[in-house]
């Protein structure tokens, strides 16, 4: 697993990056000095993680996104890597993110990512998509869903106007809207006083103009956020924390 942080870290000093970040991993190789570097072509990726090295399992996650997912050849076989990655492997990737980031930071709080069943009058639900949340977060009475979106794009452009993507404001209402329902109907018949929220998490890019609102939709508090990953990550770990305190505990 060294072996394989290191090959990363050398592969990444490469290519052009800024000048702190090469000084950055320029250090971290020094503790790296007795470790071996391997062909990336030949890594053996099934890795068995157990008590004594589960916390590398996170970092290995991250060099085989960076090896294999960003590699690819010149014409003259010389590896680079690519300027953006796939799409679906990197929203993947925030959404893990963020979800374990819930679970290690904050155990009093359920964080998961549960199937949300269809809330349905006949019980008729054949061809309907599956409801699948990104993070789910639970804590006493309250119930926050979190849908994790990484865009080039945090909004649509409808005649020359910005807006949030519509099927994205769709999927989240209807997430919440059943889940208020699949709630109450599996207290049969008690009266609860649970409340659930919905968020829209993107991150956050470049634009001028990002999404920062909270709506009130048929009495459910539906939000749309952004989250900068270009920063500090204690800046990082404030933000997410403050989700904790506004949703959930406040």
């Amino acid at each position: 697993m060294n072996e394989i942080i290191k090959t990363t870290l050398i592969l990444l000093l490469k290519q052009e990056i800024r000048k702190e970040q090469r000084r950055g991993i320029k250090n971290i190789l020094l503790y790296f000095r007795d470790v071996d570097t391997l062909d990336t072509n030949s890594i053996n990726w099934k890795i068995r993680y157990d008590r004594n090295n589960q916390n590398y399992q996170m970092i290995v996650g991250i060099c085989y996104l960076t090896l294999k997912g960003l590699l690819q050849s010149d014409s003259k076989g010389e590896k680079k890597l690519m300027s953006f990655l796939d799409n679906q492997r990197m929203n993947r990737l925030y959404e893990k993110f963020i979800l374990n980031y819930y679970k290690r930071e904050h155990p009093d709080i359920k964080a998961s990512s549960p199937k949300i069943e269809w809330q349905l009058d006949d019980d008729f639900g054949e061809m309907l998509p599956r409801m699948q949340t990104d993070i789910t977060l639970e804590h006493k009475n309250k119930i926050l869903i979190i849908d994790a979106k990484y865009y080039s794009s945090t909004t649509q452009t409808y005649y020359d106007k910005k807006t949030i993507h519509s099927h994205n404001l769709y999927q989240i209402f209807t997430y919440v809207k059943n889940k208020e329902v699949e709630v109450a109907n599996e207290a049969n018949g008690v009266e609860l006083d649970n409340k659930v929220s919905g968020m829209l998490l993107y991150a956050r890019t470049r634009e001028k103009i990002y999404p920062d609102n909270d709506y009130l939709m048929s009495g459910n508090r539906i939000s749309v956020k952004t989250l900068d990953l270009n920063q500090d990550f204690t800046l990082i770990k404030k933000q997410l924390d403050s989700i904790i305190e506004v949703y959930l505990k406040a």
